[in-house]
């Protein structure tokens, strides 16, 4: 509980990436949390089969796109920390999306009138955050400048969200 707390303080904007060390089965946990959350969310989504198919390609894409990262800066070594610190911030977010989702619900359920705006802004903010987060994470972990730890933020967010998002509409 004590390394998920540490890891949690990165979606606050604390601690280094870098100095925490996760074991290989709370990294799967992870990963598995991350499929769980995400095939919940895109079931809310649409189709859950579509939406399994679609965090699965996420899933694929974050490993890839990690292990590139680390390949190219020579950082092979800290696969498994930089892995663990995006996506338990990931499940962070995740987990709020879940909220959100349930919140929506019931504002269509109650007959909100504001619902659509109050849920776009939510969906915003939440991607604002994660793009902050992952960026963070990149600027402490590879010493990035600020404005080349969201470059890579950004891609990495195309990279895991947007590929399969293209894919599923093919």
């Amino acid at each position: 509980m004590k390394l998920l707390s540490q890891y949690l303080l990165l979606c606050w904007f604390k601690n280094n990436p870098a100095d925490l060390i996760p074991s290989r089965s709370f990294m799967w946990k992870t990963v598995v949390f991350y499929l769980i959350s995400g095939i919940i969310v895109e079931g809310l989504i649409a189709d859950p089969a579509d939406g399994t198919l679609e965090v699965s390609l996420r899933t694929i894409m974050a490993f890839s796109s990690i292990a590139i990262f680390l390949l190219v800066s020579k950082k092979w070594q800290n696969f498994y920390q930089l892995f663990t610190a995006i996506f338990v911030c990931e499940n962070f977010i995740m987990t709020l999306a879940i909220a959100a989702e349930a919140l929506d619900f019931w504002m269509v359920m109650s007959k909100q009138e504001l619902r659509e705006e109050i849920s776009i802004g939510l969906a915003i903010f939440l991607v604002a955050w994660y793009l902050a987060i992952v960026s963070y994470i990149f600027r402490q972990f590879f010493s990035y400048k600020m404005s080349a730890s969201v470059i890579f933020a950004f891609g990495y967010f195309i990279l895991t969200y947007g590929i399969p998002m293209l894919v599923m509409d093919i």
